[in-house]
């Protein structure tokens, strides 16, 4: 399973382009809303997106294979001040799990250490937080189980990334000539 995580303000573009993408791959993708009265999580841009599971309802040592963090202010700093959002990392590093962070989600990485050693990325001004990276030219990284992305402006390419490391290269060159309507 695969969760990915929204909180009032998040970048939208950044949370469903991937999560579209991981769903035509055929990957199990489950949106939790952190903290919210229910369901409807309002993004940064104001439309509202009902997530499928309530952060009351998630398991935050439920065994996931990757963990998906979007972008956008405030959503990301929401993300970073949540205890289930913590709890879910911690789980997924001791399970060698994914984890994914674009535009100002690898702040939250960096902030728990977990960028120390490794090549990431992030929306200009965050690098700051990004403790311990080398800073990439990329606007996509995958080091290891850590994939990282600069902003929206690369959703797609994110959300392909995510694509290849759960259901490998050929799996995401499919899909990128899909949706681009090429041959």
């Amino acid at each position: 399973m695969v969760y990915l995580f929204l909180a009032n303000g998040f970048e939208e573009i950044e949370a469903l382009c991937p999560l579209d993408l991981l769903r035509r791959a055929g990957v199990d993708v489950k949106t939790v809303a952190i903290s919210t009265d229910g369901l409807a999580v309002t993004g940064a841009h104001g439309i509202t997106v009902m997530a499928d599971m309530a952060e009351a309802d998630f398991d935050p040592c439920a065994e996931a294979e990757m963990l998906i963090l979007p972008g956008g202010m405030p959503g990301a700093a929401n993300l970073d001040a949540s205890p289930v959002v913590d709890a879910a990392i911690a789980a997924a590093v001791r399970r060698e799990s994914f984890l994914s962070a674009i535009c100002a989600a690898p702040m939250i990485l960096g902030r728990r250490g977990l960028l120390a050693g490794r090549e990431a990325i992030c929306f200009p001004g965050f690098e700051d937080e990004l403790k311990g990276a080398a800073l990439s030219a990329s606007r996509v990284v995958r080091d290891g189980k850590i994939i990282t992305a600069a902003g929206m402006g690369v959703a797609l390419d994110f959300g392909l990334a995510l694509v290849s490391a759960l259901k490998g290269e050929k799996a995401a060159e499919s899909l990128h000539r899909a949706v681009l309507a090429r041959r």
